[in-house]
């Protein structure tokens, strides 16, 4: 089937990032926008748009109702859901095919596998790779026999541990417990997290990993069979374990020489057994643990497009986006197995935040803005995706990532180099973000090395300010 209309259910920087492709293959897009975004560059830029209703994202970009009037409504062919919001959504995917369209993603069962952190699990256990050692079923915790179960299993896997909600990501409903006396209020917590964000109070528990490392493998399958990974990427710069820096390839050390290089390969290998276990269509990413020697557990399979997913763009040269529409058509992908990633990709998420006071969101306007080379570059060497347009407004109702800037060089220092003459290029006014920040932690002696875990960033920005040039 040839695609001629894309309904794009997202917004932002992801919906823009969307529109480019379609616009470059011809193919027509139709927002949906809440009256938050009215006057959004990617409203704008879309061929149609549709209004859905108030700011707050349950009343309109979560609403599978009012997004399926849009569809149906304009005609599009198809639904590409970004990230986030519905993207992972397997009833709103079932609902897009019952009205005879395309969802631009994983089919439903596939989701469903992946949308359930336990499920998961056993998909990973069967197809013979490694979870981080913990909980293979969820806890229920609203009696003190599931309590009990709970401490029990503490117990054996040993302290610190991490709970977690069965459904959720992106540091939802996940917490740290170094001891006893802090388990019974975190597995509370991330119940009530996992009840009131997605409507699934079951918990599970994990063994705390030292010092981890956020690696994760780019996956893309096509539905005639072929499935290739696409390199990996070090997520490990994170706050309240949602990523502000990422990279391609990885610095760590455990990846490095002809002992890194059969690590690696075995770490692709792992993630294409997990996904073909469960029939995986379209774009996503297998993420895994590692710790300090170099162990790789899995996590979990993000069945979607991320944020950071530019990094493998540049390095490799393909149009993700462009990959995902034609696989959508029933293409059968090139052979992708002879892409070699060239040179080094880093990819810094521009936040309107404080960095200095918990990383805090701050809403605001945006007055002033400009970009290196007073454009928004779409180069070999620089890609700057942006939420925003001068006169915008970054809203209390939705995540405040301003922007993606993302550079590359031909090896690691060129591409930090590259990144970092970027961000002092950018002017951003009069909201607080956290530019500054980023490039402190570039120039930081364990960026540059290379040795950094995933609690670095937070600890980084306890420390006093250090100059900038």
């Amino acid at each position: 089937m040839k695609i001629e209309k894309i309904l794009v259910a997202n917004r932002g920087e992801i919906a823009r990032r969307v529109m480019r492709t379609c616009r470059r293959l011809g193919v027509r897009t139709v927002a949906v926008y809440s009256e938050a975004d009215a006057g959004a560059p990617f409203v704008r830029e879309a061929d149609e748009a549709v209004a859905i209703g108030p700011a707050p994202a349950r009343e309109s970009y979560l609403d599978v109702g009012r997004v399926l009037g849009a569809l149906v409504a304009t005609g599009a062919d198809a639904v590409h859901p970004g990230y986030g919001v519905l993207s992972e959504n397997s009833a709103f995917c079932r609902a897009v095919m019952d009205r005879g369209k395309v969802f631009i993603g994983p089919p439903p069962q596939v989701l469903d596998a992946f949308g359930d952190k336990m499920k998961a699990r056993h998909v990973a256990l069967a197809a013979g790779t490694s979870p981080v050692p913990g909980t293979d079923e969820p806890i229920a915790i609203d009696s003190e026999e599931g309590l009990s179960h709970a401490r029990s299993v503490a117990v054996t896997i040993g302290f610190p541990v991490v709970v977690k909600a069965v459904s959720g990501g992106g540091g939802i409903g996940m917490q740290v417990v170094a001891e006893p006396a802090g388990l019974d209020r975190a597995l509370r917590s991330c119940s009530d997290r996992g009840r009131a964000s997605f409507a699934d109070p079951r918990v599970y528990l994990e063994r705390y990993v030292s010092r981890p490392r956020h690696i994760e493998v780019q996956i893309m399958a096509d539905s005639h069979g072929n499935t290739y990974a696409l390199g990996e990427r070090e997520c490990s710069v994170q706050r309240r374990h949602q990523k502000i820096l990422e990279e391609t390839p990885s610095p760590a050390a455990f990846f490095a020489g002809e002992a890194g290089e059969a690590r690696r390969r075995a770490l692709f290998e792992a993630a294409v057994r997990v996904v073909r276990q469960v029939g995986y269509v379209g774009a996503g990413t297998c993420e895994f643990i590692a710790d300090e020697a170099g162990n790789l557990f899995f996590l979990e399979v993000n069945a979607r497009l991320q944020v950071e997913h530019v990094v493998t763009e540049m390095v490799t040269g393909l149009d993700l986006v462009e990959l995902q529409i034609k696989v959508a058509e029933g293409e059968v992908l090139p052979d992708l197995s002879a892409i070699r990633p060239r040179g080094h990709a880093i990819e810094a998420r521009v936040y309107a935040e404080d960095p200095r006071k918990g990383f805090i969101p701050k809403p605001g306007n945006v007055d002033a803005l400009s970009w290196p080379g007073g454009v928004e570059s779409q180069t070999s060497r620089l890609r700057i995706e942006s939420a925003v347009a001068a006169g915008s407004k970054v809203t209390p109702f939705y995540d405040p990532m301003i922007a993606k800037v993302v550079a590359w060089g031909e090896d690691r220092a060129a591409a930090i180099g590259e990144l970092d003459r970027a961000l002092a290029a950018t002017t951003i006014a009069p909201c607080v973000t956290n530019l500054a920040f980023l490039r402190e932690v570039l120039a930081s002696e364990e960026y540059v090395s290379g040795a950094y875990d995933t609690r670095f960033a937070e600890a980084f920005a306890k420390r006093p300010v250090a100059p900038t040039s």
